[in-house]
């Protein structure tokens, strides 16, 4: 029988202590019979143990408990002794739920969402489409707009972007996608057969997770980053044969550290010789603190057929311009090409257009992005220590987030409690594919609205209760949520 993590249940069960009204244990079975019922958790799965939901959760064990029974009294749990208790499901069937990076858009519910690092919009954007003229659209109503592979000008304008950073590129190795979300998405299903093996590093993208969970992969982590992710994979090789390595070389995502150019080489040393393909996804690379220029490449220094490289323009000029590309062989480009006309026949072309003219701004919105970046790390820096929450991180080189250790806290109990008081935040464990890194949040620090600086004296008080949770103290651990400062 299949068993559902605690963390990756407790993501599932978002909302259940605020939707309806009821005591806890009633709120919460009616949470998991609707996941039983829209096929979301299948059924025979075996939940968590009380103690363990309870925990993650941020809930006395006693709310679990009652909940388990008021399902059993009604046919939807099974409980048999030495095996758990398993789900039963209603015979619907239903695409599993999302529980990871998707499930953080469309879903506000009003209070402070810290849920996402995404970015306000630069005004780059407004001057790149009044600079559209009639003759510009004119252009392109010549023809039927049906261009799966991208538009021919902006597919150049990035190979350039592409040899500008060192990297010998034409324009028939880039598709153009809907963003990376959708670049990581083909590159699942055009390259990844259900129960490969892909290796990935621990922290990584969630949304990569989700694809790669989506498609049916076998996930296997390494640690992120460093030299020691390198040597790890050369030991590993030797006993998994994966299908594809999946890293995010320039800036991680959640930790927003990069690779120097020491490990850089240690990593593409391992691929080459142990002939792996590598997807790099460079999708946050832009968003660096301390570089102008386009981002250096690992797949510079691999072999050209074995590498897919990820980017886009969402994350420096606007999440609204859905534009992304992958950089591949050109084999691999028709293949991903024919499964994107499935989905889609071409990405908008105005914005394409548009996306050519941004292509010729990037070094001032890199400069802006930058100095804004800088100037908010400063003050969320400020504000942690002032609060003397005794937090830790590592001072990241880009990106809109910190990745934060609170020590001794369960983050996923931490991440419930502050829901129940009107904050979303994201816990460790979605970024892994273990469900590890327990102890850690990612906290965007990007936010002008002030946000983050109401938010924390929340989040830290949910942190602490979360301690006492893991205790297991009785009926008081559930107790009612911190209330938001005015």
């Amino acid at each position: 029988m299949d068993r559902i993590p605690a963390t990756r249940l407790s993501r599932l069960l978002t909302g259940w202590s605020k939707d309806g009204t009821g005591a806890m244990p009633q709120l919460l079975a009616q949470a998991l019979r609707e996941l039983a019922e829209r096929g979301d958790v299948a059924p025979g799965t075996v939940l968590p143990s009380q103690r363990v939901l309870a925990t993650a959760l941020g809930v006395s064990r006693s709310t679990v408990t009652a909940a388990y029974g008021l399902l059993e009294a009604e046919g939807w749990l099974e409980s048999r002794q030495g095996s758990g208790s398993r789900l039963r499901g209603s015979g619907s069937v239903g695409e599993p739920a999302t529980e990871g990076r998707l499930a953080s858009f469309g879903t506000r519910d009003g209070g402070i969402d810290l849920s996402s690092g995404a970015l306000d919009g630069l005004s780059a954007v407004a001057a790149a489409a009044g600079e559209l003229s009639a003759e510009d659209l004119t252009a392109a109503l010549a023809g039927d707009g049906y261009l799966p592979y991208g538009l021919p000008e902006l597919r150049e304008g990035i190979a350039e972007y592409h040899r500008c950073a060192g990297l010998p590129t034409s324009a028939e190795q880039i598709l153009v996608t809907a963003g990376s979300q959708q670049a990581l998405w083909l590159i699942t299903q055009g390259l990844v057969e259900p129960g490969d093996t892909v290796i990935v590093e621990d922290p990584t993208y969630r949304g990569a997770l989700e694809a790669l969970r989506g498609r049916g992969a076998r996930l296997v982590p390494l640690p992120a980053g460093g030299a020691d992710g390198a040597r790890a994979l050369a030991r590993l090789a030797g006993h998994v044969r994966p299908r594809l390595v999946y890293l995010q070389p320039s800036l991680h995502n959640p930790t927003g550290l990069g690779m120097d150019e020491p490990t850089r080489q240690a990593w593409a040393a391992v691929l080459a010789e142990q002939g792996l393909y590598t997807v790099e996804d460079n999708a946050y690379a832009e968003l660096s603190l301390h570089h102008d220029a386009a981002p250096v490449s690992l797949a510079g220094l691999l072999p050209p057929a074995a590498t897919a490289t990820v980017g886009t323009l969402s994350k420096l000029f606007w999440g609204g311009l859905r534009l992304g590309w992958i950089r591949a062989s050109t084999t691999v480009i028709r293949r991903l090409a024919d499964i994107k006309k499935s989905v889609d026949l071409s990405c908008p072309v105005v914005d394409q257009m548009l996306a050519v003219k941004l292509l010729r701004r990037l070094p001032e919105a890199r400069a802006l992005r930058r100095s804004r970046l800088r100037e908010r790390l400063t003050e969320t820096e400020r504000l942690l220590r002032d609060q003397h929450t005794g937090w830790r991180w590592e001072r990241p080189d880009g990106g809109s987030a910190l990745w934060v250790e609170i020590p001794g806290a369960d983050a996923e109990a931490t991440a419930q409690l502050a829901r129940r008081a009107g904050v979303l935040i994201v816990p460790g464990p979605a970024f892994s594919a273990v469900d590890g890194f327990r102890h850690h949040v990612r906290l965007p620090f990007a936010d002008r609205d002030g946000g983050l600086e109401k938010a924390l004296p929340v989040l830290v008080d949910c942190a602490r209760r979360s301690r006492w949770t893991q205790s297991f103290r009785g009926d008081t651990a559930a107790g009612g949520p911190p209330v938001l400062p005015p």
